[in-house]
């Protein structure tokens, strides 16, 4: 299985719970979930979803939670660290 196809059932997982919760609720509730218990890699590769590829495949719940989701600084602009990958060494 791909990563994306990892994430996108990750993601639509998540969204699964939260449709029996109030509707008010749901989007932040993914959000929240996600910039929780996500690492940066994991949410950078959702936003390429979103960015590059129209979300396709993810719940429209997890579309509507986008916009609250942490978006993780760019790897190559991270510092070392901070990319996921191992520190720089110096």
């Amino acid at each position: 299985m791909s990563d994306d196809n990892k994430i996108i059932r990750m993601a639509n997982q998540i969204a699964t719970f939260f449709h029996s919760q109030p509707a008010d609720e749901r989007p932040g509730g993914v959000a929240t979930h996600i910039n929780k218990f996500w690492e940066p890699r994991m949410r950078r590769q959702l936003f390429d979803l979103v960015d590059n590829h129209g979300g396709e495949g993810l719940d429209g719940l997890v579309l509507e939670a986008v916009p609250l989701i942490h978006r993780p600084m760019p790897q190559a602009d991270a510092p070392a660290g901070l990319a996921g990958g191992p520190p720089a060494v110096t």
